[in-house]
């Protein structure tokens, strides 16, 4: 197993080229704002990423299932208490879904508190003879086509965080405060999507999911001492794009003495980042978090362990979670040899996936759009091959909102492309509505009795 000889530090990753990011256009300012988040207190503590990849450890042995779900990128203007509840709400019926139909415990994250940067297929936007740096997220600069907004402006960096802080706070208050617990099965249904068949056949579940709680009642149980049955452990997640941010944010931990990336739980590498002698690989190698790793179509086998090798050494199960975005078209052909020569290596990975981002197309009108049918298709395709390869099917990484949007066709709510301009409003990439995701999750949850019945009773 290969190991890096270089010696880590939060900052070794500024000798490697840093791909996807901005041209900050004044570098003073940018370390006067590093400075002053170095200074604020950690978004998460390294207690609570240790626990999460005691969970992820789980998921790696096959006995438990990721779900990682969110915005593609959270916007500065929709931070509001409502639009964080009824994100939170989608990820929670989701879960429920999951678990109710399969018997598999859920590990919920979110693409929250954090996920304020994209990256950009070309450096620079074109309109009308006029070109100006690509928007690449809140955390960097404006969507608006003007030179002003299109200046990467480090004060952004602290927006950011306060955001991620007021984020974090409705958060917790959610998942621990009583909203959470699983006696409000039924409120979590938002009103658009009751009258659903989605949100009709899930209310059929929180009917069930009632009476057996009413049954441990009768029998005696105290259930308002069960804290799994009032509250859930949610965890952070985000692209760890923007590395000044994420080196000001890490914090080394004083019982263990390890380093932490505090401004997630768990970081990721994106795709067009994952270069082994790149900065994004030599940053996240070395802080303790459970990290991602997105594994596109162009990715080999030999390439991806030398990968998992720099990014997981010592073969630690949970530490590392590869996420394949190969789209519809792709992965039947590309994964399996991935996995295999993971699975033949005796890398203890978690498999998870993405398939959002391999399906993105131009709709007529000029919207990027995804259809439901195509990542719906990808997920089962994703299912088979570890069916077929007697591997763990451990996760799913979707892109969604609690809000009603017309941004993905099909589905459960069965949007064509003349729906689109009717509630069009993601900065980047089209997500999936309330009832897209819950139509979603009971899928998933039949290709989990699907693989189940296949593999043979599993110890869940």
């Amino acid at each position: 197993m290969e190991k890096s000889t270089n010696i880590w530090s939060a900052s070794s990753w500024r000798a490697r080229k840093a791909h996807q990011s901005p041209t900050w256009p004044d570098l003073d300012h940018l370390a006067r704002v590093e400075g002053e988040l170095a200074k604020k207190p950690p978004l998460v503590f390294a207690g609570e990423a240790r626990r999460l990849l005691e969970h992820l450890e789980l998921v790696a042995h096959g006995k438990a299932f990721l779900l990682q779900a969110g915005d593609c990128a959270e916007s500065f203007d929709e931070g509001s208490a409502d639009s964080i509840r009824d994100k939170l709400k989608v990820i929670l019926q989701m879960a429920v879904a999951l678990t109710y139909a399969s018997g598999v415990p859920v590990i919920k994250v979110g693409r929250i508190a954090g996920q304020f940067a994209k990256p950009r297929s070309d450096e620079f936007e074109e309109r009308h003879g006029v070109s100006l740096p690509a928007f690449r997220g809140h955390i960097v600069n404006g969507e608006e086509f003007d030179a002003t907004s299109r200046r990467p402006d480090p004060e952004r960096l602290l927006a950011a965080y306060h955001q991620s802080v007021a984020t974090l706070n409705l958060l917790r208050a959610f998942t621990t405060g009583g909203f959470a617990a699983l006696s409000r099965v039924h409120a979590w249904n938002q009103e658009f999507v009751a009258n659903s068949l989605e949100g009709k056949r899930y209310e059929v579940v929180a009917d069930e999911i009632e009476r057996a709680l009413q049954f441990m009642k009768a029998c005696g149980i105290d259930l308002h001492d069960d804290g799994a049955l009032q509250g859930v452990d949610f965890y952070t997640s985000h692209e760890a794009l923007i590395l000044p941010y994420e080196q000001a944010l890490t914090r080394q931990d004083s019982l263990t003495g390890d380093w932490y990336d505090c401004s997630a739980h768990l970081l990721w590498i994106g795709d067009r980042t994952r270069q082994l002698d790149g900065a994004h690989v030599e940053f996240l190698r070395g802080v303790s978090n459970p990290i991602g790793l997105k594994v596109g179509p162009s990715l080999g086998a030999d390439e991806l362990l030398r990968l998992v090798d720099v990014l997981n050494p010592e073969n630690r199960a949970g530490r590392l979670t590869l996420i394949s975005r190969m789209g519809d078209q792709l992965v039947s052909d590309r994964l399996p040899p991935l996995v295999d020569a993971l699975r033949d290596e005796g890398r203890d990975v978690v498999w998870a996936c993405d398939p959002m981002h391999g399906n993105t197309f131009v709709a007529a009108g000029g919207q990027k759009t995804r259809r439901f049918d195509d990542v719906l298709s990808e997920t089962s395709k994703f299912f088979d091959v570890h069916q077929q390869l007697g591997t763990w099917p451990g996760g799913l990484h979707i892109e969604l909102t609690g809000d009603n949007v017309t941004e993905c066709l099909g589905g459960g709510s069965r949007l064509n492309e003349g729906d689109l301009d009717l509630n069009y409003t993601s900065i980047c990439d089209p997500r999936l509505n309330a009832t897209q995701s819950l139509d979603m999750a009971f899928h998933v949850a039949e290709f989990l009795q699907r693989y189940s019945a296949g593999n043979g009773a599993r110890s869940l």
